[in-house]
Formats: C-alpha cells, structure tokens, sequence
C-alpha cells in the first residue's frame, strides 16, 4: 500500500488546468485484463487526485511464479492467495479516512478468473465450488467500490507489448490465446457489475489512448472526475 499526502480540494496538471476532487471519500477500483494499464492509472489517479493506493498484491504473491509454468497445478491456490489479499485491502480501505484507489477489483477474480480457469480445466469442479463458497464467506461484510473504472484494449498485440516493456519475470510465458479468452469475459464485466453488484462501472479504450502525459492523460482524468461526481 502507498501513502500518499492530503491535497487540497483542487489538484492541477501541468499545463493549470483544474481537477475536481469529489467531496467525500470514495471507494474506487480498476479493472482490465493483463497488461491494460490499470497500475499506471491507479497510480495517476493517486497522484493527481489524492487517493490511497492499494497495489495489486503480485511482488509478494507466493505462487505467482510457478503458476503460468504449471496453471492446473496452481490456479485454485493462486485464486485463494489473491482472495484473501484482496478481502484485507478491502477491510483497510473501510478504515481509511481519505479516498482509495485500488488496482484490480476483488470481483474479477470469480466472475472472470475463476470461472475462466475452470473453463480451461485448469480448476476442477469441487474447486471452483470451494473457491465460491470461501468468496461467500470472506466478503459477506466487507465494504463494496464506489465505482469501478475498467480498461478496454480488444487488440491483444497491444497488451503482449505492453506485457512485455514492463518485463515481470512471472509474465513472460503468457499466451496470446490466454489473454483472448479474457477479452471474452471483459466484455461482459461491466454488465456484471452493474446486475449483479450494483456497482457503476465506466469503461475506457485504451488502445490508443496513453494516460501517462499530455493530452491523454489530461482525457482520462477528466473522464474519470465527471465519472466520480455522476
């Protein structure tokens, strides 16, 4: 987790142009497949609007990096590891006095992940239904995002490159294939929410649009700011 310094109720970009600060804490999370750009994003928003950022738990993930070599091996243990790490942000963030950004939500893990996984034959059928019943359990009380900002990128060219410039040890065995069949089950992730958890979610292509600096970072922002006071 990062701390990031209390900000004033407006925060400025470089070139002066105003940001508007919602007025009251929000929860919100990024989603996306692998490779989309959430943690750029969740760290941008940190920075420029004055979130606490909740990093996604891979660097101390303990079997991240067995899982892509051996996935049938290890995909119910890795999806228990994230669970768990995802329900204690969750617990953090609802004693955080100031807005949270969270990189990934807590939801794509069963209703993408897991059920992807299972598709693949990578988790049995007892596990997927363990792995619902833990999910039940663990997050019977904890406190939902406000609003969730989801990354599109439908070129799968475009996530491999990225996969590979960040160059994570772990990734490098990911297949074109695997990230495909996610698109798949993205497409649908923001209806999901919607229906299902009652969360707003707003949905971004970033394809082509880089949010690191100019005027595409300037889009974003905004875009996200109209989202948070909707």
């Amino acid at each position: 987790m990062q701390t990031t310094p209390r900000t004033a109720k407006k925060a400025k970009l470089k070139n002066g142009a105003a940001l508007k600060l919602p007025k009251s804490k929000r929860f919100v999370a990024m989603a996306g497949n692998i490779g989309a750009g959430k943690t750029t994003a969740a760290k941008l928003i940190s920075q420029k609007l004055g979130f606490e950022l909740f990093d996604e738990p891979v660097i101390d993930n303990r079997f991240l990096k067995v899982y892509y070599p051996d996935m049938r091996r290890w995909s119910f243990t890795l999806q228990l590891e994230f669970l768990i790490k995802r329900v204690e942000h969750h617990e953090l963030i609802h004693t955080v006095a100031k807005s949270c950004i969270q990189d990934r939500t807590l939801y794509e893990d069963p209703e993408i992940f897991a059920k992807y996984l299972h598709g693949l034959g990578n988790m049995t059928d007892a596990e997927l239904d363990l792995y619902f019943d833990y999910f039940k359990r663990l997050t019977r009380s904890i406190a939902q995002p406000d609003k969730v900002i989801c990354f599109d990128v439908p070129d799968i060219d475009v996530l491999l490159a990225r996969i590979q410039k960040r160059g994570r040890e772990e990734e490098k065995g990911i297949q074109a294939g695997f990230l495909r069949g996610l698109n798949g089950y993205y497409s649908s992730f923001p209806m999901v929410l919607q229906g299902k958890y009652g969360i707003d979610c707003l949905t971004v292509d970033v394809t082509s649009l880089d949010i690191r600096s100019g005027k595409g970072r300037q889009e974003f922002l905004d875009r996200v700011t109209t989202f948070l006071d909707a």
